[in-house]
């Protein structure tokens, strides 16, 4: 599965790819800081799945995600914020988000999800051929 993130925090960013690294059949093929690099990477990478964050620099992850939806609605979008606000959660499922998780409390079930997906997709894929 290629994964893509989008977080301002670089700290964050080199913490998920560290942990997602282990991860057997998961494969970060970029990361994005703001909403201008998260969209023109995702249209040019194709990601079967973006992790983006609400807060970011530029119009923020709600305003990406809406457009990673434009440009592919397959494309798996899964919401990992500190701001698990229930008006956010709102916003974010009826725009198309996949999956919402707040930072401090659901990593580990974030971290299942991605297993998950990647079990799926990989299920999908051997079907097609």
């Amino acid at each position: 599965m290629k994964l893509f993130i989008v977080d301002d925090s670089e700290i964050l960013r080199n913490h998920l790819s560290d942990i997602l690294y282990d991860i057997e059949g998961i494969e970060i093929i970029g990361e994005a800081a703001n909403t201008i690099d998260g969209i023109e990477s995702v249209q040019q990478l194709k990601p079967d799945c973006a992790i983006v964050d609400i807060r970011i620099p530029g119009e923020g992850g709600i305003y990406l995600l809406e457009n990673i939806k434009k440009f592919d609605k397959n494309i798996i979008v899964i919401i990992f914020t500190n701001y698990p606000y229930p008006q956010y959660r709102k916003r974010c499922l009826e725009r198309g988000a996949d999956y919402f998780f707040e930072k401090s409390k659901e990593l580990e079930k974030m971290l299942e999800t991605l297993k998950k997906i990647r079990d799926e997709i990989n299920i999908y894929r051997a079907e097609e051929k």
